[in-house]
């Protein structure tokens, strides 16, 4: 794991998150009637809603599709929500351009092996505590925390601490 920079941290506009295993645990909960039910954690809600007033930019790139994610992402008020994703930089390439950033203005937090690719690209790459080790191994940050229970929050945190906002 690198030296974390403050002065990548600074150029930080938008956050990108994988949702299963970061906004969450990872564990899904299957009703018999196929709905599914997940576990999110407030500390990261509070951050979005936090980051999101202070200017910050939030993506969800999910590999999944869930009423469950889109009912979260409609809560927090989250920009943008892309669903059963299976290249997650066909969605970064669009922000990119959505927004006029390059890769160093996009902070990517993921946990599995097909986040790699992105979290490669991205200006800042983490991934929770709970992420499989060869995800470790290739990001800037590994949070203190696991997905769903902070992780989300304290990058978050990091990137205002860095900016001077918080």
């Amino acid at each position: 794991m690198k030296k974390i920079s403050k002065k990548k941290l600074e150029k930080i506009s938008v956050l990108l998150m994988d949702l299963d295993g970061c906004l969450t645990t990872g564990h899904i909960v299957y009703s018999s009637d196929g709905t599914d039910t997940k576990i999110f954690h407030t500390h990261d809600g509070f951050g979005i809603t936090r980051g999101r007033d202070l200017g910050l930019k939030f993506a969800v790139i999910s590999g999944m599709t869930s009423a469950t994610n889109k009912m979260r992402v409609e809560r927090l008020k989250i920009h943008h929500l892309y669903e059963s994703i299976e290249d997650k930089l066909i969605p970064f390439e669009e922000l990119k351009k959505m927004y006029n950033l390059k890769n160093e203005n996009f902070a990517y937090i993921g946990d599995d092996e097909f986040d790699i690719p992105l979290l490669k690209k991205a200006g800042f790459s983490c991934a929770p505590k709970s992420a499989i080790d060869k995800v470790k191994k290739n990001v800037d940050y590994v949070c203190k925390k696991n997905g769903g229970e902070g992780a989300v929050r304290e990058i978050i945190d990091m990137i205002l601490k860095a900016k001077k906002l918080i």
